[in-house]
Formats: structure tokens, sequence, C-alpha cells
């Protein structure tokens, strides 16, 4: 049985690279990341034996973190793919996780944008005639910023403090 909660719980760090792989690439997070990772958190759950209650307020985790993210979204600070990567990835956290995970993508956040503040400088312009298509998309002036990225590393900084994993140690 370890093994099947090893590879379920494994689905999160994996679900997470790719979102924010994607995002730094194209500036968009796929709906099917999200939808996936929410899919997926039931079934490991359910395998790793958590109580229902306790699966009832990690989804009450992630209907908040959806409401603060829609919250963002419309004040033009998050994409759309972001706030449901946000709750998505709040889902799988939950409660215990939660205070970590908003101090770690908030951190990442502002690190993100200093980053690309500095990518985007006038003078570093020259070097970038030779580099793919999504690295000159990422060191434009003005252009987005995958925000995704931030939230990956902020879930990813978090997850060993989620009761997910708690309950898969507590399995052995």
């Amino acid at each position: 049985m370890t093994l099947l909660q090893a590879a379920l719980l494994s689905l999160f760090p994996a679900l997470l690279i790719f979102a924010a792989l994607t995002d730094a690439t194209s500036f968009t997070i796929p709906n099917r990341i999200s939808v996936l990772l929410v899919a997926c958190y039931f079934p490991t759950a359910l395998v790793l034996g958590r109580p229902l209650g306790e699966v009832g307020i990690d989804l009450a985790v992630c209907a908040g973190a959806l409401v603060a993210a829609m919250g963002m979204f419309a004040a033009g600070w998050i994409g759309g793919g972001d706030a449901k990567l946000f709750a998505a990835a709040s889902l799988w956290l939950g409660w215990a996780a939660a205070p970590a995970f908003l101090v770690v993508t908030a951190l990442a956040g502002g690190l993100l944008a200093v980053a690309l503040l500095n990518l985007r400088a006038e003078w570093l312009k020259p070097y970038f005639s030779g580099a793919p298509s999504w690295v000159v998309r990422l060191a434009t002036p003005k252009a987005a910023v995958p925000y995704g990225v931030a939230i990956a590393a902020g879930a990813l900084a978090a997850f060993p403090q989620s009761a997910l994993i708690h309950a898969f140690h507590g399995s052995f």
C-alpha cells in the first residue's frame, strides 16, 4: 500500500512543476492541470485514510483560497490560471500548511518580480537575440509575470507540512 500512497503523493509535485514550467514558457496554466490536482486529491486522501471531516476542512480551505484568488484575479494581480492553481494546491496542503504556503508564495513572488525586472533591463536585450522564444517573452518589458512559478514554489515548500504527508509518514 505504501508504494501506491507514494505514487499518488508524487502527483502533486509533478503537476506543480509542470504548471510552473508551462507558465514560465507560455504565460498560461492549462485548466487540466488544476482539474487533475483536484481530481487526484480524493483518491490520495482515501488511500491515506484521511477522515471525512478532515477532507471537508481541506475543501473549505480550498474554497477560501479560491475566493481570495478570484479577488486577486479581479484586481488584476494574478491570472485566472494562477487563481485556479492556487486553490487546487491549497486543497492538497490543507489548513496545517496554509501559513507556510502563503508566506513562501509571497516571498517567491517578490523574488520572481525582482528577477524579471532585472531580466527585462534594456541593456540586456542584445543578449537575447539567439534565445528561445519563451526566454525572449520573459525578458520583454511589461510582459506578464508567470506567478504560477511562485505558487508552485510555495506549495512545494509547504507540502511537507501538509496533513497528507503526515498521514503517509504515519502509515509506516
